[in-house]
């Protein structure tokens, strides 16, 4: 059960962004209302094979790393070089690219908070970092070069497990830092990034920890592009910058991408005590599953479910309402008209981040509550780009007997969807994010006033 006065500060953050340097990258080119998808080479050539051919994916001489090519066995990334500096070469060698990223995000997000190397490696201090995806590089190549070719185990090397196991970032990102508190991942499908963020919270909040290094991360890797590819439900027939189009009616499909987002949590008054700078509070963490034994569909009773869980007290709501969207047909729809259930139809805006930047996946909800972080430092609302037409006609499940919700089509709603980024006064944030298998989490996070 919760401590009785503990309150839970996000005090740092970092990250892995596509077609950006770093965070104050990130930050320009969100609030200029940009998109960060593009033609992506490496998929192009397969065009022939798949349907898709834009993400927004990071490469690694845009992190400043690159591949050491093993010598026996072709397009396969023994370990990195850091070119710049900042992962010692032991670390990078138990490391996949997305584990390099949560170091990295990790070293920022810490730096940021002004935790001291006692504070770090503390047993107060824990790592609850994951990602929605094995590290399918490394494994893709491992299994190839053993089933296809015949070849003895140890030609991959004596890192496999290390660098695609499914806790490899938290680990990696614990073994770097040396902390001593709890260490774990939550794999959740795409809400993975907010659910290991939300998890920490709740071990600051319930008194197990005083500080956390939490997230979510999603390696560039063809192999899960094509796995989503596979299933028919990626973007198509849009030049990049318009592929990823939370809302608007002609949308086809959501952009695959990649990246990491990393904060730092601390334990309020400690936090205020040392004189931190505050990006933001975390009023509330509620998550829950649909329970309709669907697997994909996704529950407007799930998450009108999920508002009551994370809005108890009716009084406190949100100004700004960042949402999963994705860019898919129904999930869009439902997800818009179950806020507006929740929330009415005035006093707050919707923020559509996939827009700019396409699904990370298992990075999504993590590096979409910094983008709600930078939201209330910038006092300005993010868009949801390429929203240009939403329908005028009632959805289909809108129709049916049993339909519960609002009864107006998702035009009605057109005020709440900004097109651009533009300034308002933002003192709280909803964020959501949804996952396979009928997974939901929401966070609440504010200023500190």
């Amino acid at each position: 059960m919760q401590v009785a006065g503990r309150k839970v500060a996000v005090v740092g953050m970092g990250g892995a962004f596509p077609a950006c340097k770093d965070l104050n990258e990130f930050d320009h080119k969100l609030f200029t209302n940009q998109s960060l998808v593009r033609q992506w080479d490496l998929a192009v050539q397969y065009e022939k094979q798949i349907r898709s051919t834009v993400s927004g994916y990071i490469t690694e001489e845009e992190m400043g790393l690159e591949a050491v090519w093993a010598p026996i066995t072709e397009k396969y990334p023994e370990t990195y070089i850091d070119t710049l500096g900042r992962i010692p070469d032991a670390n990078l060698s138990t490391a996949d690219m997305g584990s390099i990223w949560a170091m990295i995000g990790a070293q920022e997000a810490t730096q940021m908070a002004g935790w001291s190397k006692a504070e770090i490696e503390s047993e107060q201090t824990g790592v609850v970092v994951g990602s929605g995806g094995a590290g399918n590089q490394i494994l893709r190549v491992a299994w190839h070069y053993f089933f296809q070719m015949g070849k003895k185990a140890r030609i991959a090397g004596a890192h496999t497990v290390d660098r695609s196991m499914s806790y490899r970032e938290a680990a990696n990102i614990s073994c770097l830092l040396k902390t001593k508190g709890v260490c774990e991942s939550i794999t959740s499908a795409c809400a993975t990034g907010l659910g290991n963020i939300g998890h920490a919270y709740r071990l600051i909040k319930f008194g197990l920890q005083d500080r956390a290094i939490a997230g979510g991360v999603e390696g560039t890797a063809l192999e899960t592009f094509i796995g989503f590819d596979g299933m028919m439900i990626l973007s198509k027939g849009f030049n990049p910058a318009e592929s990823s189009r939370p809302f608007d009616m002609h949308r086809n499909g959501f952009v695959c991408s990649f990246g990491a987002g990393i904060v730092a949590l601390e334990e309020y008054e400690m936090a205020k005590a040392r004189g931190a700078n505050i990006i933001g509070v975390i009023n509330e963490y509620f998550n829950n599953s649909d329970g309709d034994g669907d697997m994909f569909y996704p529950s407007f009773a799930g998450q009108q479910r999920l508002w009551k869980g994370l809005l108890p007290d009716k009084g406190l709501r949100p100004d700004v309402v960042k949402m999963h969207g994705t860019s898919t047909p129904v999930g869009d729809s439902v997800e818009l008209l179950s806020v507006v259930d929740a929330l009415g139809n005035e006093g707050y805006h919707m923020s559509a981040p996939k827009s700019q930047f396409g699904h990370m996946l298992g990075g999504a909800g993590s590096v979409e509550l910094i983008t709600a972080l930078l939201m209330l430092k910038n006092q300005q609302v993010l868009p949801c780009l390429n929203s240009e037409t939403l329908n005028p006609e009632l959805e289909g499940f809108q129709k049916n007997a049993n339909w519960h919700g609002p009864d107006k089509p998702l035009a009605a709603y057109r005020h709440l969807v900004p097109q651009k980024a533009f300034s308002k006064e933002i003192n709280r944030v909803a964020c959501l994010n949804y996952g396979f298998g009928g997974t939901n989490s929401a966070m609440l996070v504010s200023r500190d006033i």
